[in-house]
């Protein structure tokens, strides 16, 4: 990524820039060299022993069955409440879960077949549910004041309010792709998924499975994140008010973003997969709330990427290393056939130190037959061209344009979110050239409904989610296909997200 010129930062108007806080809560000085720093926030530390690393199995989520089927839509439905996990060995943890687990069940779809998600509120607080990635008409897409209200009292919000169940509906018109699902309710999207609210979606279709992929249980979701915990193992987070019920935000040392110190992969710490020497599909998603991750293997294994945030590339690349901000996903297969019984490979996080360094490990156990492969050509994907950009737009990130409860807020040119303020209205069907901005700190910018390609760029494929450095930008090809209405694009760094670093859009 670029830096800024000068005149760009005043043209948007920045303010003085906010306190740089990096990984596991140095103090970054400026922009230049923030991406070693890796990840905007403070280090909020467990207030008990962490357990060792590399010991816990490594969890598979369950994949959710469909309560029925006809002959174009499966029927699921899900129950947010909160349960106790033993999370940390001999520790129980109160998590709030799509039916009370941590991540949610995997639900698995055919693109192209409509499915409907009935989701029921036992938690206390409003929700409102957001696939990440999914093509989604807008009063199903989870827009942040449309409510599904809780157990606890209902006033003071403003917005569509579901009381008892509420029916999201999913045409999947998309490729196959590796999707999420998670909380988006307003102003509080940071701790209602650091508390669990977080699960996969997947997509299938006909031509990836005939490439000969690694599958069944050699194709696994791995969702990292990371986490603090209280004395007595319940999850840290520096609310203002830990109800969650009125005033939103954090304390003062945490408006960069929360860094926990316990890295866990599916909900567990430190994990570890038991192996065939053989390939392995891993769909890798950065659940985390603030950050990011450098990761890699040891033993001299490698990744090789067959898919990025909204399906497969059109070939594989191999990459010893994968950059991934918060919300992005790589779809990657790790060839272990080389490995004797017995090796051990580590993935590591090369922006964390101590404990956050590591992330899980392998143990290759068995020899095994592998008649799955990486074929030289994937998917054949639509490439858009910049000539095709019917409107260009400038989207800067920046902290500075208001206050809230005596904090200053994260803005999206220099606005803080409103549910009137439109900041573009994008024609269906149409391409824009989009230039993203990011002052400050590191921001991954997100925007819902719509695909985009990265000009200029080593990340390939279609995506939803791209990190900005500090002072970065990315210049964007952005397609708005599916539906019209309103939606929003917001800062992925939910700490930041939650300080109205949000703004909405309007396809007509």
């Amino acid at each position: 990524m670029t830096a800024l010129s000068r005149r760009a930062l005043l043209t948007a108007g920045s303010l003085a820039a906010a306190g740089l806080a990096g990984c596991d809560g140095i103090i970054a000085s400026g922009g230049a060299n923030n991406s070693a720093q890796g990840s905007a926030g403070s280090l909020l530390k467990s207030k008990l022993d962490l357990p060792g690393r590399f010991q816990a199995p490594l969890p598979i989520p369950p994949v959710l069955k469909p309560v029925r089927t006809d002959g174009t839509t499966d029927y699921y439905e899900i129950t947010q409440k909160v349960a106790q996990a033993e999370i940390l060995p001999g520790v129980s943890t109160t998590v709030w879960g799509y039916n009370g687990i941590f991540p949610g069940p995997t639900v698995v779809s055919q693109a192209g077949r409509r499915t409907v998600v009935t989701h029921r509120n036992e938690l206390p607080v409003p929700v409102s549910v957001h696939l990440h990635g999914g093509k989604v008409a807008p009063e199903h897409d989870g827009y942040p004041t449309d409510l599904i209200m809780g157990t606890g009292p209902h006033s003071g919000h403003s917005g569509r309010m579901t009381t008892g169940p509420r029916d999201y509906v999913y045409g999947l018109d998309q490729p196959a792709a590796t999707l999420w699902y998670h909380d988006h309710r307003m102003d509080f999207t940071g701790p209602q998924v650091y508390r669990g609210l977080a699960g996969f979606h997947l997509i299938r279709d006909d031509l990836e499975e005939s490439l000969g992929l690694p599958d069944g249980d050699r194709d696994i979701p791995l969702m990292i994140t990371d986490r603090a915990f209280e004395a007595d193992g319940g999850f840290r987070y520096p609310s203002v008010d830990p109800s969650l019920a009125n005033t939103p935000g954090v304390t003062s040392d945490y408006v960069s973003g929360v860094l926990g110190d316990c890295i866990l992969v599916n909900g567990a710490p430190w994990p570890v997969l038991e192996v065939a020497a053989a390939r392995y599909r891993f769909r890798i998603l950065n659940a985390s709330n603030a950050r990011r991750y450098e990761l890699s293997l040891d033993e001299g294994a490698t990744f090789v990427q067959i898919g990025s945030d909204l399906g497969l590339l059109e070939r594989p690349v191999r990459r010893k290393t994968i950059e991934i901000a918060q919300a992005e996903r790589y779809d990657v297969i790790v060839d272990f056939s080389g490995f004797p019984p017995g090796r051990q490979i580590t993935m590591r996080n090369g922006h964390g130190r101590g404990g956050t360094a590591d992330v899980m490990r392998f143990v290759v156990t068995r020899t095994a037959s592998d008649d799955s492969r990486i074929p030289d050509k994937l998917a054949a994907r639509e490439q858009l061209s910049p000539d095709q950009a019917v409107a260009e737009r400038q989207i800067v990130f920046a902290r500075g344009g208001g206050e809230k409860n005596g904090m200053t807020l994260w803005t999206v040119n220099g606005k803080p979110f409103t549910e009137d303020y439109i900041v573009a209205r994008p024609k269906l069907g149409t391409v824009e050239k989009w230039t993203v901005r990011a002052l400050n700190v590191e921001h991954p910018f997100h925007i819902h409904l719509a695909g985009f390609q990265i000009l200029n760029s080593a990340q390939q494929g279609w995506k939803d989610t791209v990190n900005l450095d500090n002072g970065g930008k990315a210049e964007l090809l952005v397609k708005f296909a599916g539906y019209r209405g309103k939606y929003v694009l917001h800062c992925h760094n939910l700490e930041h997200e939650d300080m109205m670093m949000m703004a909405n859009f309007e396809v007509v």
